[in-house]
């Protein structure tokens, strides 16, 4: 009986601690949540604004004799740039990237974030502190690999935010340029002609869309880790109410054995 009771009070104690871990790491996760959200409405809105400047050129007709807006009718090499969580402890955000990966065995794959680097290899690009100098330069080089026809359209794979209980892995295609239904200029001149600031605007329009999905999937797993700790803290807790009750019943086990011995040999 004395050993279930030590046995008992080892468990309560490891699981309180537990439960104290996975508090701390749900506030800090909420910590992060309004800095992220703030992040991630500022670079949409610079990502919109360059897509209408895309969508104004893709509507002029000698745009579309551009690299970029070149169209394969074969089966496309696909080249993806992934983007998955640096740290773990996040729910299924990073599972939910690697699984929807699946779906496309023969991409080519430039890992943005430590979690996809241990995966398919390359060099970590943390979604918590963006540096755009790092982004701008995969994207300058994305853009070049795609213009000499090194593959046929390129990806990012990022996670879309709904709201705080629901995050959706996703593909958003950036290239090949497609020409929207609504693409018109409204009147505006281009300087000296609109090709030539179509294929400078394009690495800086990927840039740009690839900023936007670093913001958005930083919100999803800051979000995904708070609803995982608040999960698990509820876990460890009804995990304690019982193993509390198994401790209180065996006190009382140990308690009446010894009274019952006490008044046998008196």
């Amino acid at each position: 009986m004395g050993a279930d009771i030590k046995t008992l009070r080892t468990r309560i104690k490891s699981v309180r601690s537990t439960q104290q871990l996975t508090k701390a790491m749900g506030l800090v996760a909420s910590s992060k949540i309004r800095r992220a959200t703030e992040g991630m409405n500022r670079t949409r809105q610079y990502a919109d604004a360059v897509e209408q400047v895309i969508a104004m050129l893709t509507g002029v007709q000698e745009c579309r004799k551009s690299p970029y807006m070149r169209q394969t009718d074969d089966q496309p090499r696909t080249r993806l740039i992934v983007i998955a969580g640096d740290r773990g402890l996040a729910g299924g955000y990073n599972a939910n990237i690697f699984r929807l990966m699946r779906e496309y065995p023969d991409a080519a794959v430039v890992p943005v974030g430590k979690r996809s680097v241990d995966r398919y290899g390359g060099e970590a690009l943390s979604s918590e502190t963006v540096d755009y100098t790092a982004i701008r330069q995969i994207a300058v080089e994305q853009c070049a690999a795609f213009a000499a026809g090194e593959y046929d359209r390129l990806g990012i794979v990022c996670t879309r935010y709904h709201s705080m209980m629901s995050q959706e892995a996703t593909v958003r295609w950036v290239l090949p340029l497609a020409v929207e239904p609504t693409s018109n200029n409204s009147g505006a001149i281009f300087e000296p002609d609109e090709r030539t600031i179509l294929d400078a605007a394009v690495p800086e329009y990927v840039a740009g869309i690839l900023l936007a999905a670093l913001r958005e999937s930083f919100l999803c797993e800051v979000a995904a880790r708070r609803t995982a700790m608040d999960s698990a803290g509820k876990n460890a807790q009804e995990m304690l109410d019982g193993l509390q009750l198994q401790y209180n019943r065996a006190r009382q086990g140990a308690i009446t054995q010894e009274i019952t011995e006490i008044v046998a040999g008196s």
